[in-house]
């Protein structure tokens, strides 16, 4: 896992805002470094910006990084690039991968193991969006930072 541009991953303030990318290389570890990635991005937002995040965003922000990170190594070609940014009141997860084709939640059942993960983001998000891009897709997902937001 690489930070992108230079940052070592760590929250960045830029005009205002703060944020973070990494690039994700698919090897060992690289979705539990995300979800860790993910924590220290949070808590550096509550201890050195002041913005309170609850608990259960840390939680929940931890479970989609890993749902949409092993999505986009599972099923997408080549590289993948994880963002986080504070946006107002919420916590942006947008994951960026190579493949073009959409990702499309199904129908419920019960008996089917696996491939859960998008219903499960849609779930747990206050709002999730599937943007393609001139080059694969970007799923964004926004999740208030305080319970009940």
């Amino acid at each position: 896992m690489e930070p992108v541009p230079p940052g070592e991953g760590s929250p960045r303030p830029e005009r205002g805002r703060v944020e973070t990318t990494v690039a994700l290389d698919g090897k060992s570890g690289c979705i539990a470094g995300a979800r860790e990635l993910t924590g220290a991005f949070l808590t550096s937002v509550q201890r050195e910006h002041g913005v309170p995040v609850s608990a259960r965003t840390l939680d929940l922000s931890q479970l989609v990084v890993s749902e949409l990170v092993t999505n986009a190594l599972r099923y997408a070609p080549g590289p993948v690039l994880l963002h986080l940014r504070i946006a107002g009141a919420a916590v942006e997860i947008a994951v960026w991968d190579s493949e073009p084709a959409l990702p499309a939640a199904r129908e419920a059942d019960p008996t089917r193991v696996g491939q859960h993960g998008l219903e499960i983001v849609m779930a747990v998000a206050q709002d999730v969006d599937v943007v393609r891009e001139p080059v694969g897709k970007r799923i964004v997902a926004r999740l208030g930072l305080l319970d009940g937001l």
